[in-house]
């Protein structure tokens, strides 16, 4: 599997019905992008989700970005990759992450292991003896540069969420060539400074209080004081590009001058405000 240059990033709880859901995937396949990237979403179950997109669309891949290793175990993890894989023509990736604290023992009531070596008997157990795995479209969510040596040595690639240029040029470095690495990136197409940035707080609260998201933030040199109060505007602006299209495309390509695989454009916009969302992917397809 090759993958394109632009993919798109968006919960399915937002979506609503599965005649939204059905929708917004064709509507994603209409502008072009090579990629629909979806969490693991309290709504839906993620592989069963990803086989609805699969089978109302044609062409487009789509990506758990990320299925929780905490969600289902190895052996199952590998029967729906396989399974997605020959049922849609090869347009399934998995991809995996060790997900939150908060999610895995507060709402799963598992415990939560230290996140390297969890998610590398994870794969193990997805791969092991298996034939033909090194090809497997499988990759992790990682930040750190153990969890990106981890993706390089047991998958297909990478998949950082909220990070910067300065972040992926530095997992391309530690992924080194023929990895994936596919960058997530917040946008709006707001030119109002104090409203684009109101959204990208809103946008960011619910990561600001997760420990793997703020020990990045701090690796990338955001101070403390940056990150309290909701975020500073240098803070703000870097998680989410905001402006014209040109201004917003400009910080985009700064992914791809870093290294990155695939850039995935995920709209930032009022809740229930699905003409922005739109209007934001149709703008950028051609980045």
């Amino acid at each position: 599997m090759q993958l394109g240059r632009l993919g798109a990033w968006y919960s399915t709880d937002k979506l609503g019905g599965p005649q939204q859901i059905r929708a917004f995937a064709q509507t994603v396949e209409r502008l072009g992008y090579d990629t629909l990237w979806y969490p693991e979403s309290r709504g839906y179950e993620s592989f069963s989700v990803g086989a609805f997109m699969l089978g109302n669309t044609t062409k487009l891949k789509l990506g758990s970005s990320i299925a929780s290793i905490y969600a289902r175990d190895a052996f199952t993890s590998r029967r729906g990759l396989l399974s997605l894989q020959a049922l849609y023509g090869d347009r399934f990736i998995l991809g995996l992450g060790v997900s939150h604290l908060p999610m895995v023992e507060g709402i799963r009531g598992h415990r939560y292991e230290k996140p390297v070596p969890a998610m590398r008997t994870y794969l193990e157990g997805i791969t092991k003896g298996e034939a033909g795995a090194d090809n497997w479209p499988l990759a992790i969510a990682a930040l750190g540069p153990l969890m990106l040596k981890l993706a390089a040595s047991h998958t297909r690639g990478a998949l950082p969420y909220n990070t910067t240029p300065q972040h992926t040029a530095e997992a391309a470095r530690i992924l080194g060539r023929g990895k994936w690495l596919v960058a997530e990136q917040k946008v709006t197409l707001e030119t109002d400074p104090a409203r684009a940035r109101a959204l990208g707080r809103k946008e960011l609260s619910r990561y600001m209080v997760l420990d793997n998201y703020r020990n990045n933030w701090l690796r990338l040199g955001f101070s403390e004081a940056e990150l309290a109060n909701g975020g500073s505007d240098r803070f703000i602006d870097a998680m989410v590009l905001w402006g014209g299209k040109a201004k917003v495309q400009e910080g985009l390509r700064a992914h791809f001058a870093a290294g990155a695989t695939q850039v995935c454009v995920q709209p930032v916009h009022d809740d229930g405000d699905t003409a922005a969302r739109d209007r934001i992917l149709a703008e950028l397809a051609d980045t």
